[in-house]
């Protein structure tokens, strides 16, 4: 889940990264806060969240079980744990 987590937060900052790295590349000051206009932040905010909300949706397509398969949860089985599977 944290690893899930992490790569949602990495996808939202990249926006942000790409404009640093070009107002580092045209010597624009990167701290400057003429540098970050709002309008700028708010361009940037709406690309991060449409990429975040694209993520999720790839995500839910393309990974998990395929359809209609079956889980069998972990159980016990003569004293030894047997791990969930797909069938």
């Amino acid at each position: 889940m944290i690893r899930t987590v992490l790569t949602e937060i990495g996808i939202f900052l990249v926006p942000f990264a790409v404009y640093a790295i070009f107002l580092i590349a045209t010597r624009s000051g990167v701290t400057l806060p003429a540098s970050w206009p709002l309008d700028m932040l708010a361009k940037l905010t709406l690309v991060a969240l449409v990429m975040v909300i694209v993520s999720f949706v790839l995500l839910a397509e393309l990974t998990g079980a395929p359809p209609n398969s079956t889980y069998v949860p972990a159980h016990i089985e003569n004293g030894r744990l047997v791990p969930g599977v797909e069938k």
